[in-house]
């Protein structure tokens, strides 16, 4: 019998070792135990990290919706499956249960079949976090279509790479979103894209803003009329266990996004496995993940690790400061949230106001405080454990990313004991290794390096979408066996795991992973620019901004650098989103680069961080003598 729910520490450690040395047998119990299949696998696993090569449950056949839903019917038909929770506090939460859900997502998949789509196919959908988002996402699975869901902050040249890159036949949008007082003209920024998208052949049109919209004919249409007119039965399409169930793309750091592609049978048993134990979820809980369904965090623990274990999941579509910064402990005490899971970015920002607009509501619903998206800072974490989990709630401190799926390193609340600022212990089954710059693994403890893991879990990322050498080349080249996570890390002398941020030029900035490369294409374009330079730097909310340092083409140029400054990042945000763009810009001569042209980064990240003591050997550069003219631009551009 596998452990499904695990309930204290020597139990972790049992079942822990039991899923390192048996995982075969270890997963095989949880598939067979908690999941409806159509057919069962010939075989468990077999893999292969030099080709690299993953399958999971080979030839075993099932649908994900039939797990997600129509396995509840029968015991919780009435239960709310979606808490929608509007942008605005004024408008009515709606709650949606496993039976109207189970009906919409039938009706939507009844539609896309109607626009002929097919299983196989890939449908993008770039709508806000409105409940219609997640049924285009269930919908699309019942039927066997990919979907890639692009977050609806990117602008149209990011949304239009991403359409083109999986070959997307058709888009699923809305007139518009609400982010706070601000409305979002969403069909706008489609058309745009689509003007370099001749594949798509339809766009379905959710209305939320209600605004004024242009219509194509012959490729748009509105979205309503369509599902008014759909049947609510809706066969699932039988998938084979490594079918694709979704491609989600994440920022590379260099080139084009990273198309990762996710598989059925794997991912979802190990993001609802995940989900059980590291929320700790009880039959009547109300769980709340505040992240975006654009991003991994809310396809595997808003979208599908909930609703296979049958939990009331809520889908907030505001923002933590709208109509005012207590609005998120006020959706706490209205539903009596039980487990809730954010990231530190909001943690910091809610942390500058006032306690008054926390101590005004009761949340001692809380049971479990999570957070994601990157390392949560000590102060975050004491401010969130003292003054929100009252010391009463554990905080899952919970380090994962786009290409693994589901958590890898968390503590499991009430069985592992906290730390601040550590991820602490391996997740069931997996097997953490810390490997030194020359390819040997460290053991024992006090010690730190890259972050690999040796063994695949259910829930790896295949490959990328149409580049599988690219998928070798960044995850399994680096050491030689195992999987790269791009992280470094330490192990304390208990064992504890703390990460201590990317080892390559991909920056996390409020918890969105943003590859350098792309951010300074964008920046290049700009006609005054000869050539700029990304890095991170700490910030008291956003755990990193964005440093540019930026070649003008004409060092004499003479326009105001501050409308420069506005102009870049207008380019930024048309390119890649706001959510890119850059804290402080600072116009220099050169940059510090190697004989072989590369950049010196490190000497860069050193300035920005205002930490010039030890720069290294710089004699060896390129061009040394700019090192100390970008380190006086540094301070005369702090005192700006």
């Amino acid at each position: 019998m596998s452990n499904y729910h695990i309930k204290h520490l020597e139990e972790y450690y049992q079942v822990y070792r039991k899923s390192v040395r048996e995982p075969e047998n270890f997963w095989e119990e949880v598939a067979e135990e908690h999941f409806m299949w159509h057919k069962k696998w010939d075989n468990v696993l077999s893999w292969d990290f030099t080709k690299p090569e993953i399958k999971w449950f080979e030839g075993a056949q099932l649908n994900v919706t039939e797990n997600c839903l129509d396995r509840h019917l029968p015991t919780r038909g009435n239960k709310t499956a979606i808490l929608f929770e509007p942008n605005d506090p004024k408008e009515a939460a709606e709650h949606i249960t496993y039976k109207q859900l189970h009906e919409r997502v039938n009706k939507f998949a009844n539609v896309l079949k109607n626009q002929g789509v097919e299983k196989g196919d890939r449908v993008c959908i770039y709508l806000p976090m409105i409940p219609e988002l997640a049924v285009a996402v269930l919908a699309c699975a019942r039927i066997g279509a990919i979907h890639s869901v692009v977050f609806a902050g990117f602008s149209s040249t990011a949304l239009s790479t991403r359409i083109n890159d999986c070959d997307c036949k058709m888009v699923i949008t809305s007139d518009g979103s609400y982010r706070g007082a601000k409305t979002i003209d969403l069909k706008g920024i489609v058309d745009e894209a689509l003007e370099s998208c001749p594949n798509v052949k339809t766009v379905l049109v959710a209305k939320r803003i209600l605004s004024n919209i242009s219509i194509k004919e012959g490729r748009d249409q509105w979205l309503q009329p369509l599902l008014d007119e759909a049947s609510t039965t809706c066969e699932a399409e039988v998938m084979n266990a490594e079918d694709p169930l979704f491609i989600l793309y994440t920022s590379g750091s260099t080139g084009k996004p990273k198309g990762m592609v996710h598989t059925t049978a794997g991912y979802m048993v190990y993001s609802a496995y995940t989900f059980k134990n590291i929320f700790q979820y009880r039959e009547n809980d109300i769980y709340w993940c505040t992240a975006d369904i654009g991003w991994i965090t809310g396809h595997s623990y808003i979208v599908y690790g909930p609703l296979a274990n049958g939990a009331t999941t809520v889908m907030f579509e505001g923002v933590p400061s709208y109509p005012d910064f207590g609005r998120f402990w006020e959706i706490v005490e209205k539903h009596k949230i039980n487990q809730f899971y954010t990231a530190p970015t909001a943690i910091r920002a809610l942390a500058k106001q006032g306690l008054e607009l926390v101590e005004k509501y009761d949340l001692s619903s809380l049971k479990v405080l999570g957070s994601v998206g990157e390392p949560i800072n000590e102060e975050a974490w004491h401010w969130y454990n003292d003054n929100i989990g009252k010391k009463q709630s554990p905080i899952v401190d919970t380090w994962w990313q786009t290409e693994t799926g589901g958590i890898m390193i968390s503590p499991i609340p009430f069985v592992t004991p906290t730390k601040p600022t550590y991820a602490t212990l391996p997740f069931i089954g997996i097997q953490p290794a810390l490997m030194d710059e020359n390819g040997n693994e460290l053991k024992g403890n006090q010690v730190s390096g890259r972050l690999c893991v040796k063994f695949p879990w259910p829930s790896i990322a295949r490959t990328i979408w149409g580049d599988h050498q690219r998928y070798k080349d960044t995850y399994f080249s680096a050491f030689e066996n195992k999987y790269f996570t791009g992280d470094g890390a330490l192990r304390d002398e208990v064992g504890y795991y703390r990460i201590t941020g990317r080892v390559d030029d991909v920056i996390i900035v409020s918890g969105h992973n943003l590859g350098t490369a792309p951010i300074e294409d964008a920046i290049n374009e700009h006609p005054a620019v000869a050539e700029s330079a990304i890095v991170g730097f700490p910030h008291d909310i956003k755990g990193n901004a964005l440093y540019g340092f930026v070649i003008l083409k004409d060092v004499g140029e003479t326009r105001d650098q501050n409308n420069l400054r506005k102009e870049i990042n207008q380019i930024i945000t048309e390119h890649i989103g706001p959510i890119a763009k850059l804290d402080k810009i600072q116009f220099t001569v050169g940059l510090p680069k190697t004989r072989s042209g590369k950049i010196m980064r490190r000497i860069l990240r050193k300035i920005a961080h205002n930490d010039i003591s030890n720069l290294g050997d710089t004699s060896t550069l390129l061009n040394p003598e700019v090192v100390q003219s970008i380190i006086d631009g540094a301070n005369s551009e702090s005192t700006n």
